[in-house]
């Protein structure tokens, strides 16, 4: 890591404490990695115990739905409060304990009880810890991304390490596994240092969230959003048996996502460098018009094993440039007193859109075909780059 990397910086320590950075990473490394454990195998597991497609979409997209209620509430708290660091760690502790339930029952009521339960609580917890990040870093949105590649690491390490695992023993052992994780994220929480937002320049002033809201633009980048993760739906709950359909093993489907996820944190890595050349609305309207292309590949083309490589390889646009370049959109729209509402709002229409997406898959797959499903997602994602294109100004971030 270079020194700059590192926030020792000659020019900015004079006047900037260091930032955390071990720590703040360790948060993301465990956090992600309990998202490596459920976008790939949660649809597999569910399958494993017998449902059928609509059952799976509908389970899956439950924790997605909770993400349109709780971080709001979490969000709204928090600013009001300040005591984001204990409801991120509330929410940690919380999360493990809920989701522990998924030991005494295995019926469709009760594992989506055990869904939505856990769900309003983990999804309580990042937003807040976004804003947590986001002061350490002073104003230097561009380096968020060297923080943030860690939970990339996370998310590469389980997907490879389950996936291997899945093969020598049985699905059943499973919700250990996310245990094991959510007690990481625990551990994690209790090991990063609290800091709040400063109010800073033009947004100081700028009014309450609602107004800051309508601001030109903000609406419409919220929209897309929603969109974006609508467009992922089928990626999320049914890639992996997709691929399994088509003759993938369990090992190989996980380095495929992991694949990805690599792609992933070489672009965080490039971010501080994009940042420098391209606007945060060309970063996000390259992000959803090769989101476009990759569904259709995914849904036509995935049998074909380099098509499948290039495809998984997009992920560096469609997940990673995307929330580095809306992560800095939200710093950027709104003050220190509505950053957690912001983010809050961030992660609610994009459990939004995913829910609508995992629904929509899920009763459209048997039916319809993958074809139809990833090509309904790449139409989403389309119209988002014509929204893009049409309705955001140009934001440049601060380095």
């Amino acid at each position: 890591m270079s020194r700059e990397e590192a926030g020792t910086d000659t020019e900015k320590a004079h006047f900037m404490p260091p930032i955390p950075y071990w720590r703040l990473s360790s948060f993301y490394l465990f956090y992600f990695a309990l998202l490596g454990s459920t976008a790939p195998f949660l649809a597999l597991y569910f399958d494993h115990l017998g449902f059928p497609p609509a059952r799976i979409g509908e389970l899956v997209a439950i924790p997605m739905l909770m993400r349109c209620i709780a971080p709001n509430l979490w969000g709204w708290l928090g600013d009001r409060s300040g005591q984001r660091l204990l409801i991120v760690r509330l929410g940690a502790l919380s999360t493990l304990a809920t989701f522990s339930l998924i030991f005494f029952g295995k019926s469709y009521a009760w594992l989506a009880l055990v869904m939505a339960l856990h769900a309003f609580f983990w999804h309580a917890v990042l937003p807040q810890f976004e804003v947590i990040t986001l002061a350490h870093l002073h104003g230097q949105t561009a380096r968020y991304s060297q923080v943030r590649l860690w939970g990339s690491i996370g998310f590469i390490l389980t997907v490879v390490g389950l996936g291997r695992l899945f093969e020598w023993l049985s699905l059943d052992i499973y919700p250990v596994a996310l245990v094991t994780i959510m007690a990481g994220i625990v551990a994690a929480s209790l090991w990063v240092p609290n800091a709040q937002p400063v109010e800073q320049g033009e947004r100081e002033g700028a009014g309450g969230f609602l107004r800051q809201l309508r601001a030109p633009g903000v609406i419409a980048f919220y929209v897309c959003v929603a969109l974006m993760q609508l467009s992922h739906g089928p990626y999320y709950t049914f890639l992996t048996l997709h691929l399994e359909h088509l003759g993938y093993s369990r090992g190989a489907i996980g380095l495929l996502w992991a694949l990805g996820v690599v792609a992933e944190v070489l672009i965080f890595m490039a971010m501080s460098r994009i940042f420098a050349r391209f606007s945060v609305q060309q970063v996000l309207l390259v992000s959803f018009l090769l989101a476009a292309l990759r569904w259709l590949l995914l849904g036509n083309l995935a049998s074909e094993p380099g098509v499948l490589v290039f495809a998984q390889v997009l992920h560096a646009a469609t997940f990673g440039c995307f929330h580095a370049a809306s992560i800095a959109f939200v710093q950027a729209s709104f003050g220190a007193r509505q950053q957690g509402q912001g983010q809050a709002l961030y992660a609610a229409l994009s459990g939004t859109g995913g829910a609508l997406g995992a629904l929509y898959s899920g009763y459209s797959w048997k039916l319809l075909g993958p074809t139809f499903t990833f090509g309904m997602a790449s139409a989403a994602a389309l119209a988002a780059a014509v929204i893009i294109a049409t309705r955001l100004k140009s934001t440049r971030t601060r380095r």
